[in-house]
C-alpha cells in the first residue's frame, strides 16, 4: 500500500475544548529527547539523550540514556539509565549491572536497559491523579537483558530479558529472569520445538552466531493499586510486575513476592476463553490503567498486529517463527478477569474502509498507548511517527507527525507520554489555539491544479451506481457470515 511522498509535519489537528492538553516527550530520531506543546512547538531539546523511552518527571526531569551498545555486539543494550535536569546535568545514575569488554572499547559498566523502567510512585509512568514518581529517591524497575545458556529452551545462547529493581545508591534489591519460568509461558510442544530449533536467533558482527532474542519483553510496569486486587484477587497485587513479550504473543504479569507467573493472556489465542478478542499480535505496552483515571484496573495494550509468535509452520511461516500475521493495529482495553473488550480503537473506529484500509492504522513494531485524565487516548503509531488523541468516542482532537529522521531514515517514535503543565515549572503555560482539520480533498500544494473538470459531458446510464460488492468481502460481510 503506497503513502505520499508529501505529507505534512508537526501538529496537524487540535481540539482544545476536547483534548486533555499538557506536553508531550518523546525521541526526535537521532536529535535527542524533545519536549513540545499542543502545538507542536518544541519547547525543549535534551540534545543527544536517548529516550528509550523518554519519561517526565515532576519538576522537568528527564529519563534517558546516555549511549548504546554498539550493535556488532549487543541488541539495544544501553550503557545506562539517567535522570538529568534542564540544563542537561545527570542528577542520578544507574550503570551497574554488568561489567563489558567489548573489543575495540574501554571496558564499561552498562545497566543494559531496553524498553522500559518506572520510578517509585507511579506504576506505569505516565499521569495519574495522586501517583506522582518521585524525582529524588526511591526505587527503579528496570528492564534489561542478560546472555545466558537454558538447554531447556534452546541449545544456542540466549538474550534473556530480566525486571530488576534497584534503589536510589543502584543496589539491585530485586531480580527476575524470564527464562527461569519458561514451563509458567503456555508454550505447545509446536513452539517449543521452533524455540529449541531457532529461538530468534539475532546474528551480527563479533558475536558469531549471535544469540536469541527469544522473548523480546518490550515493556514492565507495576500493576499498581486496583478495584480487583481490592476486592481479593491476589493475582493484581499493586506491586506485582506486568510485562509482555513481543515475539511470543504474551502478555503476563509476575507476583513479585513469589516469582510465579500468576496471570496471563496468549500466546494462544485460539482458546475458548480468549477467542472473542481475535489473536493479539507483537503488542508493545501492555499495563494496567492507573487508578484516578477512566477504566482504572482494565488492560490497556497497543496490538501491533504485523508478525509474532512460535508455533506450526504456515504458508506465511515456514519454518514456525512469527507464524501469526495480520496488517493492521488495534489500541484495545481488556477487563483482566472477565476478559471483556471494555474499548478499543481500530481501522473500523478511525472511520476507514475495513479491511481494504485497514492498514491506514497500522504500526507492525514500536509504539504506545496512554489513559489520560478526561478519557481520552494518546496513541503512538509508532513506525510513522504519528502521535494522535482520541475521545471514548473515537473522535481525532489531537494529531502530530514526527519531522525527525533517524539514521534508518525513518521518523519512527518508539513511545510517547503526555504530562501536565505544572510538570514543567521551568515554562509557562502555553497558548492554547485550535488547529482545524485540512480538508484533504481540495489541499494541493503550489503550482498544482484545484480539483474540477473544465470540460464535462454527461453520458447516458442504464443503472444507477451503488456502492456494492468489491474484490475482497467488507467487514460487514464478514460478520453476517459469522452470525448466520
Amino acid at each position: 500500500m503506497g503513502h505520499s511522498t508529501i505529507y505534512p509535519t508537526g501538529a496537524t489537528v487540535y481540539n482544545p475544548s476536547k483534548a486533555w492538553s499538557g506536553y508531550t516527550v518523546f525521541q526526535a530520531g537521532d536529535e535527542g529527547v524533545v519536549l513540545i506543546d499542543m502545538s507542536g512547538k518544541e519547547v525543549h531539546l535534551w540534545q543527544g539523550l536517548i529516550g528509550f523511552p523518554a519519561k517526565i518527571l515532576p519538576g522537568g526531569y528527564v529519563l534517558g540514556s546516555t549511549g548504546r551498545r554498539d550493535p556488532k555486539f549487543g541488541i539495544q543494550d544501553n550503557v545506562d539509565l539517567v535522570q538529568v535536569d534542564w540544563d542537561g546535568n545527570v542528577v542520578w545514575r544507574y550503570n551497574s549491572y554488568e561489567h563489558i569488554e567489548d573489543p575495540g572499547y574501554e571496558p564499561l559498566w552498562y545497566a543494559r536497559q531496553h524498553h522500559d523502567y518506572q520510578r517509585q510512585g507511579n506504576p506505569v509512568g505516565y499521569y495519574a491523579p495522586g501517583l506522582e514518581p518521585s524525582a529524588n529517591s526511591g526505587t527503579t524497575l528496570i528492564l534489561a537483558h542478560k546472555n545466558l545458556h537454558n538447554p531447556e529452551i534452546s541449545d544456542k545462547q540466549l538474550l534473556d530479558d530480566t525486571i530488576i529493581e534497584v534503589d536510589w545508591e543502584g543496589n539491585v534489591i530485586w531480580e527476575w529472569a524470564a527464562s527461569d519460568h519458561f514451563a509458567e509461558l503456555g508454550f505447545d510442544q509446536a513452539a517449543r520445538n521452533v524455540l529449541f530449533r531457532d529461538p530468534n536467533t539475532r546474528s551480527f558482527g563479533d558475536l558469531g552466531g549471535g544469540v536469541g532474542d527469544w522473548l523480546h519483553i518490550n515493556s514492565a510496569s507495576y500493576v499498581g493499586p486496583n478495584k480487583f486486587y481490592d476486592n481479593g484477587d491476589e493475582r493484581f497485587h499493586p506491586d506485582n510486575i506486568i510485562w509482555d513479550a513481543r515475539e511470543a504473543n504474551i502478555i503476563a504479569i509476575t507476583d513479585k513476592r513469589s516469582g510465579d507467573i500468576v496471570w496471563r493472556l496468549g500466546p494462544d489465542y485460539s482458546l475458548p476463553e480468549v477467542k472473542h478478542i481475535d489473536w493479539i499480535i507483537g503488542q508493545h505496552h501492555a499495563h494496567i490503567i492507573p487508578k484516578g483515571l477512566p477504566g482504572e484496573g482494565n488492560l490497556l495494550v497497543f496490538d501491533n498486529g504485523g508478525w509474532g509468535g512460535y508455533g506450526l509452520p504456515n504458508p506465511s511461516s515456514p519454518f514456525g517463527q512469527k507464524n501469526a500475521l495480520r496488517d493492521h493495529s488495534r489500541v484495545l482495553e481488556i477487563n483482566p478477569v472477565t476478559l471483556d473488550i471494555e474499548w478499543q480503537y481500530t481501522s473500523a473506529e478511525a472511520g476507514f474502509s475495513v479491511p481494504t484500509d485497514s492498514y491506514k492504522f497500522y504500526s507492525p513494531y514500536i509504539s504506545s498507548a496512554q489513559r489520560l485524565p478526561n478519557g481520552n487516548t494518546l496513541i503512538t503509531e509508532g513506525s510513522n511517527g504519528r502521535l494522535f488523541e482520541v475521545t471514548a468516542e473515537h473522535e481525532l482532537v489531537w494529531e502530530y507527525i514526527s519531522p525527525y529522521n533517524d539514521r534508518r531514515n525513518t521518523n519512527m517514535v518508539y513511545r510517547s507520554y503526555r504530562v501536565p503543565y505544572a510538570w514543567v515549572p521551568q515554562l509557562a503555560k502555553p497558548q492554547e489555539i485550535a488547529i482545524e482539520p485540512i480538508d484533504v480533498t481540495s489541499f494541493r500544494v503550489p503550482g498544482a491544479a484545484q480539483k474540477g473538470s473544465d470540460s464535462v459531458v454527461s453520458v447516458a446510464t442504464t443503472l444507477p451506481f451503488t456502492e456494492g460488492a468489491a474484490c475482497v468481502a467488507t467487514a460487514e460481510e464478514s460478520s453476517v457470515r459469522r452470525t448466520s
